[in-house]
């Protein structure tokens, strides 16, 4: 088995080649066993330098949203008044942690993304 660790761009996209003439390898023979070095040294490559961050807490908010049909008002036990769903939603107020706890439990939003920071809308200086 001619594998070597993946250091580059080059050795990585030379593994990605020999991956895609691999697939579809019997499992446990020496070709699929080829396959499964090259598929963990590629993942921990990405990992390092492709890392997938997680998602800002108000899009994960509004994707959750939108996958499960809810309006705002369905948010009103987790956030509070509909001033206040309208404010965490346009970035005007932060999520407290009441209300992360609340999304949390309640709907099932991971709490590790809830938490993240992210950026925020300051009303004080709008124009009027």
């Amino acid at each position: 088995m001619d594998i070597k660790p993946i250091r580059t761009e080059a050795d990585y996209e030379a593994a990605m080649k020999a991956i895609e003439q691999l697939w579809g390898a019997i499992y446990g023979s020496p070709e699929g066993d080829k396959l499964d070095v090259l598929v963990t040294l590629v993942e921990a490559y990405e990992e390092k330098h492709y890392p997938i961050l997680p998602p800002d807490p108000i899009d994960a908010i509004l994707h959750y949203m939108e996958n499960q049909g809810l309006s705002e008002g369905d948010l009103e036990p987790y956030l509070g008044s509909s001033t206040y769903v309208s404010e965490v939603l346009n970035r005007s107020r932060a999520l407290s942690l009441d209300m992360i706890r609340k999304l949390h439990t309640g709907l099932g939003i991971p709490a590790d993304i809830l938490v993240q920071p992210y950026a925020q809308v300051d009303d004080s200086k709008q124009q009027v």
